[in-house]
């Protein structure tokens, strides 16, 4: 019987070609005008690290002073940690892991004859840091804990850098070097090679330098950068006075000074019991931060955001991209209603063909299921078409200067979602025509034939 449904829906098709076409196009244009934001919205904000982002944390304290003003960008500096505090936490071990981290942007100057020395972005970090995140090796593995306390200067690259530099030859206790703001090169010993691994978005990142850029090509540790105070990307705020040179803020390198935020910090924990013991210390610690007078606000503002959470709060989709979205949605609403009156008026228009039927012996339900069935039809070819619409804008989407660009490109999912959308989105458009000419009296229609 379904096979014959298809064979009525497919000829009534054919018999209405510029109809056919006008529907096809409308859900075409509707699906494929959507599922474009859809997509970009998805990558957006998909989970970056399935499976794991469960147990990943980002602390959050509050060191700003009362009087602290907002900067007009709307940019949170509380963000961010400071390195005391940061330092403070990592060596508190009160979590499975914990890794502070801040963002870079280096030149490289190859031993190879053939390159020119060139800029790669990349980590600082701890050590830790490659066990939380669950950062695939090609060859060995990160430093230890060890390296971090003895501020060794140890590396690891990504693939694609390792190969670029070295070639064909083993990478692991080769030298690359690495030049701080004043151009002066340091070197550092590779000790591991990751494999392509690149979350999107790049949620650990400082939202405001490469959340959606390319993946990391480098990792340093974070102790051996701060000290020879190699170039940090994201944001860098300072609250405090430093103008007074005999002030004990002054003293300090301004990297490692207690009012200047600018490192992330992330950690695991594996179950609740772990988390809510977190969320306590983080309580505890700005207690007694507040006591010793570093703290002006309430301990309560401790808080502990889940990855999922955290990228919630940080609100990484532009408001144009959720205004397109809300636009497309509309345009897709406005397709479905033109069809809603194209479907009723072909339905219509087949009362007597419906007629005959019910005389026949059809029940109301056959008639409601072979027009759902020719609704459905419609959606199939308008999905393929929305299929193609949608990688074009998809397409058009990469060209433009913004970070997020390069991400928008569909999944098996979202096109699997494309065309399952289409069709149910057509079958609901064609339940009102589909009901109202099932419900024709043919004995009132056969009279008039």
């Amino acid at each position: 019987m379904f096979g014959y449904y298809i064979d009525l829906a497919l000829r009534s098709l054919k018999r209405t070609p510029v109809l056919t076409g006008l529907m096809v196009l409308a859900i075409g244009l509707g699906i494929g005008a959507s599922m474009t934001m859809l997509t970009v919205l998805h990558v957006m904000t998909q989970d970056p690290l399935p499976g794991r982002s469960a147990h990943l944390y980002y602390p959050h304290i509050n060191p700003l002073p009362l009087t602290y003003k907002q900067p007009e960008s709307g940019e949170t500096p509380d963000d961010n940690f400071t390195w005391p505090d940061a330092m403070a936490l990592l060596h508190a071990h009160r979590a499975v892991r914990q890794a502070a981290m801040a963002g870079g942007h280096l030149m490289v100057s190859p031993q190879r004859t053939d390159l020119q020395p060139f800029y790669v972005s990349g980590h600082y970090t701890t050590a830790d840091f490659f066990a939380m995140f669950g950062v695939p090796f090609e060859q060995d593995s990160g430093w230890t804990a060890a390296d971090d306390q003895a501020g060794a200067r140890v590396a690891v690259l990504s693939e694609a850098l390792a190969r670029k530099l070295f070639g064909s030859e083993n990478p692991i206790g080769q030298t690359v070097q690495f030049a701080d703001p004043k151009n002066v090169l340091h070197g550092f010993r590779v000790v591991g090679v990751t494999r392509d691994w690149a979350p999107k978005p790049q949620f650990y990142a400082d939202k405001t330098s490469s959340i959606f850029n390319e993946p990391d090509q480098f990792f340093l540790p974070l102790s051996v950068a701060a000290g020879l105070d190699l170039q940090v990307d994201g944001n860098q705020f300072g609250w405090g006075d430093a103008s007074d040179p005999n002030s004990p803020q002054a003293k300090l390198p301004w990297k490692q000074q207690p009012t200047n935020s600018w490192l992330q910090f992330w950690v695991q924990l594996d179950t609740p019991a772990q988390a809510r013991a977190y969320r306590q210390f983080l309580v505890d610690y700005s207690a007694d931060q507040k006591e010793l007078g570093r703290f002006q606000r309430p301990p309560t503002d401790a808080k502990l955001y889940t990855l999922m959470d955290w990228l919630a709060r940080e609100n990484l989709v532009p408001d144009d991209v959720r205004l397109q979205m809300w636009l497309a949605l509309g345009f897709l609403f406005v397709c479905m209603l033109n069809i809603v009156a194209l479907l009723l008026a072909k339905f219509l228009r087949r009362s007597g063909e419906i007629s005959v039927r019910r005389a026949m012996g059809a029940r109301k339900r056959d008639i409601f299921v072979q027009l759902g069935i020719e609704s459905a039809l419609i959606g199939v070819a308008g999905g393929l078409l929305g299929l193609a619409i949608a990688q074009l804008g998809l397409w058009t989407v990469r060209q433009r200067p913004d970070a997020y660009a390069h991400l928008a490109a569909m999944n098996p999912s979202m096109l699997a979602a494309t065309v399952a959308l289409a069709i149910v989105a057509s079958v609901l458009a064609g339940l009102l025509p589909a009901w109202r000419a099932c419900r024709i009296p043919p004995a009132l229609q056969l009279k008039t034939q």
